[in-house]
């Protein structure tokens, strides 16, 4: 896609025509998810048909499912970026696609490969699709979250009415999820993973994780690169380590030596989920998808992990998915125009792009709101997609009611403040995206009374939801408005839409 204006409307290149105008769009996508133990990529036609005055998937059509390759990793234990760019451009042309003719798409590091050294070299791998791209480091929560929904999980708690859990067992975590009516209620991730051991054909370690490290020396193994475990040693390990996760997921106060694993907050075990799903690397095994090994602990994990889950007593469901469970299948780009009661400043702030959207859980029409209270729901919003550090702006979508009253607005814009104060404090803008025709008013209010000193893009009349990116466009002359193209992350099967089916159908 283009950004140069024609006729002061928004064109694809690749065919010239109007998003005003046309009732549908073709577009070719592809997701690619890069994670400590296995890369692949997903190739996907789609059909945005409009709805209202944006446009929405009506039709996906996957073209090409990459092989999954085992990361590769150069003798100092980085990624190795060139193996990893010709992987890439031979699954390009399995699909007989050239990268010049990729509409959009997503990028997601996961797992291990987010904190190695080398993220910006897989980056630049497709550098010259930046503009097409969202780019996403997920961390821990962002990855649990990806993989309960890209696994059907939070479809699944609608659609039966049950408290599902999915565990996403991969090479170096395993993130845990537990969803009820299509939300997210609890989450955890703990360092359990399939590789953080891996083995030669004849049984010599070559590769060892600090977590391996870990339970080797809790389970009494002396294990180093270049040793060869005697038998039966390794199952002793990975049944410590499916002891620490099955207490993970089910224990209501946790040991020393387990909570020393968490990488999230513990979760609080009140109840039992009625289902439980796996996704990730290991659940291949689980669902018996695949039988030979990879020289790793998959095998055995899978085997010990079901044994407990089943004599816990919850349902074991399949996923929609499992290895690609947090493979996002596309980006999708939509187009809204913002309402003309909208503030800007200074103009030169915008263009704004690949702006991640939190929509934080925000009581807005009681007659006084607490600054105290729309903090924390920033705060667990940016949370939730691994934000909170403050690296990058943010856009605030929220749904305003009751009046406009100096001292509402003021607790608005001042908790609004408090919850985005590591974004405020690298300098990014406070960008701020209603539904109503309230922006106008909460711009100008931050600006001259919060006297707020970063940048502030405050636009209304636009429907956001979680796991959107925005682009912001440049102010239209013609009309004060402000053209906003949204990308929202598409899972790779229709598991993400049981939460709209049940709300057509109320």
């Amino acid at each position: 896609m283009t950004d140069e204006p024609a006729g002061g409307r928004i064109f694809f290149s690749n065919v010239r025509r109007s998003l005003e105008e046309e009732d549908e769009i073709r577009l070719v996508s592809v997701g690619v998810d890069i994670g400590s133990s296995t890369s692949h990529l997903v190739f996907s036609r789609l059909v945005l048909e409009r709805l209202d005055n944006r446009y929405v998937v009506s039709q996906r059509e996957i073209v090409h499912e990459s092989d999954v390759l085992l990361t590769p990793y150069a003798d100092d234990m980085t990624i190795d970026a060139r193996a990893l760019g010709a992987f890439i451009n031979r699954q390009y042309e399995m699909a007989l696609l050239d990268p010049t003719a990729i509409d959009t798409g997503a990028l997601i590091l996961t797992g291990v490969a987010v904190r190695r050294s080398n993220a910006r070299a897989i980056g630049d791998l497709f550098a010259a699709q930046a503009g097409k791209f969202v780019s996403v480091s997920a961390g821990d929560g962002l990855e649990t979250t990806l993989a309960a929904f890209g696994s059907g999980a939070a479809a699944r708690s609608i659609r039966e009415a049950n408290r599902v859990m999915n565990i996403d067992i991969g090479g170096g975590t395993s993130k845990i999820a537990v969803c009820e009516a299509g939300e997210i209620v609890e989450m955890t991730a703990v360092d359990v993973g399939a590789r953080i051991v891996a083995l030669d054909k004849t049984g010599v370690v070559t590769r060892l994780e600090e977590a391996g490290r870990r339970f080797a020396a809790d389970a009494g193994l002396k294990l180093e690169i270049g040793l060869t475990p005697a038998a039966g040693e390794l199952e002793r390990m990975v049944e410590l380590m499916a002891s620490r996760l099955f207490e993970t997921i089910s224990a209501a106060h946790l040991s020393a030596e387990t909570a020393g694993l968490l990488r999230l907050d513990p979760l609080k075990n009140q109840r039992r989920p009625d289902v439980v799903t796996f996704s990730g690397g290991v659940s291949e095994y689980i669902y018996n998808r695949q039988d030979s090994g990879f020289g790793d602990l998959g095998p055995l994990l899978a085997r010990a992990i079901k044994k407990r889950v089943d004599a816990w007593g919850p349902r074991i469901a399949r996923p929609d998915e499992g290895i690609r469970a947090t493979v996002v299948g596309a980006s999708q780009y939509t187009i809204q125009v913002s309402g003309s009661t909208i503030f800007v400043a200074p103009l030169e702030t915008l263009p704004l792009r690949n702006i991640p959207v939190i929509t934080p859980d925000l009581t807005l029409d009681a007659d006084e709101l607490d600054q105290d209270a729309i903090a924390a729901s920033v705060k667990s919003a940016l949370r939730r997609l691994d934000l909170h550090e403050g690296e990058q702006p943010v856009a605030v979508c929220y749904r305003w009611g009751g009046s406009a009253t100096f001292r509402r607005l003021d607790d608005f814009c001042k908790g609004i403040a408090k919850g985005l104060s590591a974004q405020l404090a690298h300098n990014h803008p406070l960008v701020l995206v209603g539904d109503g025709d309230i922006g106008g008013l909460v711009g100008i209010h931050a600006h001259e009374e919060a006297k707020l000193p970063n940048a502030i893009v405050s636009i209304d009349g636009i429907i956001l939801k979680e796991f959107d990116f925005i682009d912001i466009g440049a102010m239209l002359e013609s009309s004060g408005a402000v053209p906003v193209v949204i990308k929202s992350l598409v899972f790779p099967t229709s598991s993400a839409l049981g939460k709209i089916e049940a709300e057509r159908a109320g």
